[in-house]
């Protein structure tokens, strides 16, 4: 009887809160220097995101996560340490804090000779944090100077949010939709043709630049493009392999 009137309370909650927002949760890094994952979890206010019983949930689900490479749909049928599924706990967290909760984007970096370095800011608690960035360095060379690249590029990352390592890798929806923008900006602009076709060429440029990872300029060091830096480092097998940032309500 107890257990039909839980099973009834569970699947009064899911009905509740099916049509609600869930914008607020958390990100959870999980793995090791060569495979690293993140996953994000979400619900609806920050006050749930950072009660236990959810950061207990996401820290568990991360190195699962972890472990199934990030593929959702085999990690949601598979068992927690409690002997139920996933998405039998996801039910659960939802019925004791009445709230949509769900699992979003994740994310596996798992590449030959690589060294992964992550970043967390705006921590809730280990590694659950609200932005998390992961970064993948391509090298032979184990060095603490390598290791401290890493770690000053994932901050950079954070704050400067790339849209690709190379201008070329930039999505053309993305590219075009600015070009979008800036003719319109300059329709109105009285220039004869030839000179608006310049300027859009030079604003488009600029936006590649200011959007590749590589040309960025470095957050810690304005004056160098972090494309610069890697060639300071002079390891001739070093190079930025990818990169993934992930923040909750982008």
């Amino acid at each position: 009887m107890l257990k039909m009137l839980l099973l009834s309370h569970k699947s009064l909650c899911i009905r509740w809160t099916k049509s609600r927002d869930a914008k607020e949760g958390v990100v959870a890094v999980s793995g090791n220097e060569t495979k690293t994952s993140v996953i994000e979890v979400n619900c609806e206010t920050d006050f749930v995101a950072k009660n236990e019983d959810f950061t207990n949930f996401v820290k568990e689900l991360s190195e699962l996560n972890n472990e199934k490479n990030a593929k959702l749909e085999e990690m949601k049928n598979s068992k927690m340490k409690n002997g139920e599924t996933v998405e039998d706990n996801v039910v659960t967290v939802i019925a004791k804090n009445g709230e949509k909760i769900t699992i979003g984007i994740a994310k596996t970096i798992e590449n030959a000779v690589t060294l992964n370095n992550h970043y967390l800011h705006t921590v809730v608690k280990d590694n659950i944090s609200k932005l998390a960035v992961i970064v993948s360095i391509e090298t032979k060379d184990n060095s603490d100077t390598v290791r401290n690249f890493g770690k000053q590029l994932s901050m950079h990352i954070a704050a400067s949010n790339p849209l690709a390592l190379t201008s070329d890798q930039i999505d053309q929806s993305v590219l075009d939709k600015e070009q979008e923008l800036v003719t319109e900006e300059l329709k109105n602009s009285g220039k004869p043709d030839d000179i608006a076709k310049k300027i859009s060429l030079g604003k488009m440029n600029k936006f590649k630049e200011e959007n590749s990872l590589l040309s960025q300029a470095l957050v810690m060091e304005p004056k160098k493009k972090v494309q610069d830096i890697v060639k300071e480092l002079s390891i001739t097998d070093l190079k930025i392999k990818e990169f993934y940032r992930i923040k909750i309500g982008e």
